[in-house]
């Protein structure tokens, strides 16, 4: 970490990148990119990728100025999966040609990512992967299903993760790569979900030769891969900066504002219940991004999660509920695949039912509550009989 980079330092770099690449009349992504060679991308990444060895907290003050001068972002909610998870594992684990090669067109969103984890029958027990990667030649034939895919239908790269060695137990045996969409033999089919979208998908990988410069990681270690990726991700889904109000808790205090007549005195206590641990859990995200400026996120990220998700489900049955007969009306229950999901931007239909994906995606609340239970509290674990079983030899 660069200790010559300073707060004064990132504002006179981003008023040189202002200067040099006006918003008014660059475009979009030559400004993006402008902005990720002068390292004001995500300034705490090392120089050359993005960054400028600098200390996380700097990146307030960059986006602070780039803010205030109306500078395009990159559309965080679009390549999220990119952002949170395949950036920070990639950095991690990544060789300097695999660094140089995704990180820049994936933080400027010229390629969007997806993540394939969970199966059919490996969804909360993750390690239980069936899906198969043969080493042949330089490359690795992959063949599998996945499910639950966000954003397969648009991306261009993937995560994933596989089983090289089926006689190891399951936690050992897996290895991690980087999968391109777009090769032979991947095919992505729509899950429709209850709101009416297909934001999901299952991925069907049949024959698909991934080279072995595509491995992230070393041979058989991708589940110790992988933990990064998911601790990154439930800190991206729960921890993700947000103003006072900001998120579901917004909407129906507006509501609660602007519609008098819906109000009684039960939905006001639990409005004003739910508002307060709403503040928390946002303060909480606050405190949380500060300690990784010290360091990698670690299980803080799973509560953070936790709450989100129970968060979301109490607050959206209430906007239904005080809504009354107008929280059972649903906007449009047209098939289609977005890029996105816009939680804020829907109807109070759509958010109730929405959010009841919260305590499944990014983990279980399930798992994230045993989490919570061993690594935060010190709790016993567990017991895991199938921990030295090989692989192969499990029940099925």
């Amino acid at each position: 970490m660069s200790p010559a980079v300073d707060v004064t330092e990132v504002r006179r770099r981003t008023r040189e990148l202002l200067a040099a690449h006006p918003p008014a009349t660059t475009g979009r992504t030559d400004f993006l990119k402008a902005r990720f060679d002068a390292g004001l991308a995500w300034v705490h990444y090392p120089v050359g990728l993005g960054g400028l060895d600098a200390p996380r907290s700097l990146q307030q003050a960059v986006d602070a100025e780039l803010a205030a001068a109306d500078a395009p972002d990159n559309d965080p909610r679009r390549i999220g999966i990119g952002l949170g998870m395949a950036a920070p594992t990639i950095l991690g684990f990544g060789t300097d040609e695999q660094k140089r090669r995704f990180l820049r067109p994936l933080w400027v969103g010229e390629e969007v990512w997806c993540q394939l984890f969970s199966e059919p029958g490996a969804g909360s027990d993750l390690a239980a992967l069936a899906t198969r990667a043969v080493r042949d030649g330089d490359d690795w034939v992959v063949d599998g299903q996945k499910v639950w895919t966000s954003s397969a239908h648009v991306a261009r790269w993937a995560i994933l993760i596989a089983r090289t060695d089926p006689d190891l137990p399951k936690h050992r045996g897996i290895s991690y790569f980087i999968c391109d969409m777009t090769d032979p033999g991947v095919e992505v089919r729509p899950l429709r979900q209850i709101t009416g979208e297909a934001e999901f998908n299952e991925v069907f990988l049949s024959g698909v030769r991934i080279p072995d410069s595509h491995r992230l990681g070393p041979v058989g270690e991708g589940w110790k891969v992988a933990q990064t990726t998911l601790m990154n991700e439930r800190i991206s889904i729960g921890g993700s900066r947000i103003p006072r109000e900001g998120g579901m808790i917004g909407p129906v205090s507006r509501t609660w504002r602007e519609r008098p007549e819906l109000r009684t005195h039960d939905t006001h206590q639990r409005l004003l219940t739910l508002w307060v641990e709403a503040e928390v859990a946002r303060l909480t995200g606050e405190r949380l991004r500060q300690q990784l400026v010290a360091g990698q996120p670690g299980p803080e990220g799973s509560g953070m999660k936790l709450a989100f998700a129970r968060l979301n489900q109490e607050i959206s049955g209430l906007e239904v509920e005080l809504l009354g007969d107008e929280g059972l009306l649903y906007g449009d229950w047209t098939m289609v695949r977005p890029e996105l999901v816009d939680f804020t931007g829907r109807d109070a239909g759509y958010r109730y039912l929405r959010s009841k994906g919260n305590s499944i995606e990014g983990g279980t609340s399930e798992v994230l509550l045993n989490i919570v239970a061993e690594r935060v509290l010190g709790l016993p674990a567990e017991p895991r009989n199938d921990k030295d079983v090989a692989w192969k030899d499990l029940s099925r």
